[in-house]
């Protein structure tokens, strides 16, 4: 179901952008000592190891990007169960929704098959008119000369392009100071502190939300693959000169990636808590999203002959196949 009317989206995946491309950003830059910074040295929860050297940051650079290009596009053979949480605001948050979906490829970006809403399962028979319009999808869109599949085709990619350039581009995007090293989730990693860089100059309305987010980061030391991302909203973000709306200062995301296959690092938990506007309506978004079970499928008709098998097999959804 839609929630988000188009400017709402725009946020959503401006932030999403912003933190992937905060993975790939890393190591882009040389790191500051604290002295050099101006600021305070790092908490004792960081090691004290040995800052990199220019050369090594240089080559860490370019496999980090190369690793977050490939994960990109090991996603779209893979399905995964996500469970979305929405919830208040407030010291004491109240939960508006929980929902629990199966979310599959389909050629054109990915399909959300709702599995249970606030733990109720969904009635098997519309469960199956879910698997039978993800089949239907699925046969469309790999006739090549289908012309919406075609279009759809073209619309995903042109996506997917942007979203490797704008991760390319974030080499000038910000100055990088690495603070230490830290274990997180088992992984030893080094930690990077990440602030704009006063001479980028963004082109594009996504681009230009990065002048106002700050980050921290938390890259696999062995596998330079990113475990933990935070960006922080220092000030208020606005998308069509204020018109089309705005995302107040003060706003948090974070995401969390684990290795889900070997050399596939693909994100974990993801967490959203912001507020602004969308025209002249104010909204707030407060949501928890843990994906897990991930599998793989392959190509387009690979994954059509696993919907085929379930729907003539009349199985229900196991999230351990």
């Amino acid at each position: 179901m839609l929630k988000r009317t188009a400017i709402s989206i725009g946020i959503s995946v401006a932030l999403q952008m912003a933190l992937a491309a905060i993975s790939a950003s890393a190591c882009m830059a040389l790191p500051q000592t604290p002295s050099q910074a101006g600021v305070p040295a790092s908490p004792p929860a960081a090691s004290q190891a040995h800052a990199p050297s220019s050369d090594e940051i240089r080559a860490r650079a370019k496999k980090l990007i190369e690793n977050q290009h490939k994960n990109d596009r090991a996603l779209d053979g893979y399905e995964r169960v996500e469970r979305h949480e929405d919830f208040t605001n407030g010291p004491n948050p109240q939960t508006i929704e929980d929902k629990l979906f199966r979310v599959v490829p389909d050629g054109g970006g990915t399909l959300k098959i709702l599995l249970k809403d606030k733990g109720a399962p969904t009635d098997p028979a519309d469960y199956r008119r879910q698997l039978q319009l993800w089949e239907d999808i699925l046969q469309r869109m790999i006739q090549p000369d289908d012309s919406k599949a075609k279009a759809a085709r073209e619309k995903y990619e042109k996506r997917q392009h942007e979203r490797a350039e704008f991760l390319d581009a974030m080499n000038d995007a910000y100055v990088v100071k690495w603070v230490g090293q830290e274990n997180h989730g088992g992984h030893k990693c080094d930690v990077f502190e990440l602030t704009p860089s006063p001479d980028f100059h963004p082109r594009s309305m996504f681009q230009s939300a990065l002048v106002h987010v700050t980050a921290k980061i938390w890259v696999d030391h062995d596998a330079d693959e990113l475990v933990r991302g935070e960006a922080h909203i220092l000030s208020d973000i606005s998308f069509g000169g204020g018109l089309l709306g705005k995302l107040y200062r003060g706003g948090f995301v974070s995401m969390e990636q684990a290795e889900v296959a070997p050399g596939v690092w693909l994100p974990t938990r993801t967490e959203y808590d912001f507020t602004g506007r969308r025209f002249l309506f104010p909204f707030a978004e407060h949501q928890v999203i843990e994906a897990s079970h991930y599998r793989r499928l392959g190509s387009l008709q690979q994954a059509l002959v696993v919907v085929q098998n379930e729907l003539s097999s009349g199985k229900t959804f196991s999230e351990d196949p």
